[in-house]
């Protein structure tokens, strides 16, 4: 009678443990499997090249898929190396023992063989999905073939079999289904053809199954069903290919169908670093955002891979957050992986891969910016506002590594521009980068408080981004200049005694106005107007854009910038001013709320009571 062999106490918690929590994911058994198979495979061409009486052909080497539904079995074969008894034994009947981790140990790296496996727990996935499983094995050089058999946790079997070739099978009995699983799609074709695309599908080897496609004879007026045998992997990754034998439709057809666009990628980064940490990849900037893009929902990261083998989706610690709009893989053998493939250790090598990641990044958009200007401003069109808040959300961290990316439309060069070119046009003697926030370019060209500085040929970036004054908050200077909102108090373009005593004459005046001017700090004659009559302008840190945003924004305390009524000094409408302070002080509270109304309009402020404005006005024009 076959006694069945006990698996160890510790071995049998962490089998439950495997089975029960590590994996959530079930498909990924086949991953696992699949890429055992390709070890044992390695291993067996390593040895043809270190033993020159193992005589193959390497051509010969694959892996192979039966499905029986009948039976309810998936086969997973391979033509490796194969196990003995004792190997059987040790590989299979101690949990967490990994043949592949003692043979990359002791390989001769330089003869460019991979090991995927680098854990011996990848293989007891299989009783997620089986109540039984079986591996037949003949060992290369032997003629004796043994079967181990386990059903779980109970413990397994081993007993001499009999196989054909050297190499192993596992014989997975696929469970029935339940009220809460689906185990019946791992007997169907289509599945196993999917699940192979979608993480083995770099697997240098082959990997074929035998599949069945339905055919209606015209002649015979019945369906047949015809046998196939198919490769269901392309074995050669195109990030793995001589950049110069893949061609631009390569790359365009590998993104939109790798990532489900529909239109291809404005450009591609392809990468091949070999150093003290080695890796391969493809990058991608979209040609738009993605429908998701600036919703909680969007996921940022790069496929990540290990010799071919998916590990991870979505492996977010490749990108930084202002660059999560790239698209692409990472492929490294240096990858050290926990003893789950879904779970990623925080690793050098994932921090060092990172690193030249954005490195590769910046680098592409910089030569984008500088070779190709209108493609650039395309680029920054859709992903302009993540590179501004990489610099916001950092408190200025990341200005350096991001600043010189973003561009701002010009007063002078009606264009988008960036930071460096602005500070290029100006002399020793500037201090100041001159800004102003507003809707749109056209509404901004035509406050009051621009004509000034274009008269005097000032250059100024038109703000028309909720966010883009925060962040020249956040920078506060760009080589040497100071950030200066010309319609805050410090944009003064000249010093003017004559109007400071023209405000000090009008003191009194201006205090009557504020009386019915609840909501401001002050007013003032201003040199800044030349055709306008008023504007509004702000004293301190926070402006009008500012306060818009600030208070738009959920769960955040009202704020309120400190608004300045500023009346052009030049303007016929100072002495229609002074002249009814002179004479009638009620219609002056009623000018006062006129103009300041209109001051709001101008910088698209609300209006409280638009209907007492409107009979203001009326009973102005009546008069």
């Amino acid at each position: 009678m076959m006694k069945t062999k006990q698996f160890k106490a510790e071995s049998k918690k962490l089998l439950d443990l495997m089975i029960n929590s590590i994996y959530t994911n079930k498909e990924i058994f086949l991953r696992e499997l699949i890429s055992n198979a390709s070890d044992a495979i390695d291993k067996l061409y390593y040895k043809s090249l270190t033993d020159e009486n193992v005589k193959l052909n390497h051509k010969d080497f694959e892996i192979t898929i039966k499905l029986d539904k009948d039976n309810r079995t998936l086969t997973i074969s391979d033509n490796g190396i194969g196990m003995t008894d004792t190997e059987l034994e040790d590989n299979l009947g101690t949990i967490a023992k990994s043949g592949s981790q003692v043979f990359k140990e002791t390989a001769d790296k330089k003869k460019g063989i991979d090991i995927i496996g680098q854990f011996g727990v990848g293989f007891y996935s299989a009783f997620m999905v089986s109540d039984e499983v079986k591996v037949c094995s003949r060992a290369y050089g032997s003629d004796k073939a043994y079967t181990w058999t386990s059903t779980g946790i109970d413990g397994y079997n081993i007993t001499e079999s009999s196989k054909e070739t050297h190499g192993t099978d596992i014989i997975l009995k696929i469970k029935e289904n339940t009220e809460d699983e689906d185990y019946d799609k791992y007997l169907e074709e289509y599945t196993i053809k999917s699940l192979v695309k979608k993480y083995s599908d770099y697997i240098t080897y082959p990997i074929k199954m035998t599949t069945h496609h339905e055919h209606y004879n015209e002649d015979e007026k019945k369906n047949e069903v015809h046998e196939e045998v198919e490769t269901l992997n392309s074995m050669i990754p195109i990030w793995k290919k001589n950049k110069n034998s893949v061609k631009e439709e390569d790359y365009d057809n590998f993104y939109c169908e790798k990532f489900s666009d529909y239109e291809k990628a404005m450009c591609t980064i392809h990468i091949n670093a070999e150093g003290l940490v080695s890796y391969k990849g493809l990058l991608f900037i979209p040609n738009h955002a993605p429908y998701d893009y600036y919703t909680k929902e969007y996921e940022k990261g790069l496929q990540l891979y290990s010799n071919g083998v998916l590990i991870t989706d979505k492996c977010k610690e490749l990108l930084p957050d202002y660059y999560s709009f790239v698209k692409g893989v990472i492929d490294t053998p240096d990858l050290e992986l926990n003893i789950s493939r879904e779970t990623l250790q925080q690793t050098r090598v994932l921090k060092t891969i990172a690193k030249n990641v954005e490195s590769k990044i910046k680098k592409e958009l910089e030569t984008m910016l500088n070779e190709d200007r209108e493609k650039y401003e395309q680029f920054f069109n859709n992903f302009g506002i993540q590179l501004k808040y990489g610099i916001y959300n950092s408190y200025g961290m990341n200005k350096d590594k991001l600043q010189d990316l973003l561009l701002f439309y010009s007063s002078k060069e009606k264009k988008m521009v960036t930071l460096k070119e602005y500070v290029s046009r100006l002399s020793e003697d500037d201090k100041n980068i001159y800004y102003i926030t507003g809707e749109t370019v056209d509404k901004i060209d035509m406050m009051p408080q621009v004509e000034q500085f274009k008269d005097k040929d000032i250059e100024v970036l038109y703000l028309t981004s909720y966010f883009d004054e925060f962040v020249f908050q956040v920078l506060n200077e760009y080589e040497g200049k100071k950030f200066v909102n010309v319609s805050s108090d410090k944009a003064v373009l000249e010093d003017d005694t004559k109007l400071e005593e023209m405000n000090k004459d009008a003191k009194d005046m201006f205090s009557l106005m504020k009386e019915s001017l609840t909501d401001i700090a002050d007013i003032r004659f201003t040199s800044r107007l030349k055709n306008h009559p008023v504007c509004l302008t702000t004293e301190g840190e926070l402006s009008t854009n500012m306060e818009k945003t600030i208070n738009l924004m959920p769960d955040t305390e009202k704020v309120n910038a400190k608004l300045v009524l500023e009346i052009n000094k030049n303007h016929p409408i100072v002495n229609k001013l002074k002249e009814l302070y002179a004479s009638d002080k009620d219609e002056l509270k009623e000018y006062a709320k006129v103009l300041y109304a209109q001051a709001r309009l101008i910088e698209g402020l609300s209006i409280e009571n638009p209907t007492e404005l409107s009979n203001m006005i009326c009973n102005i024009l009546s008069k």
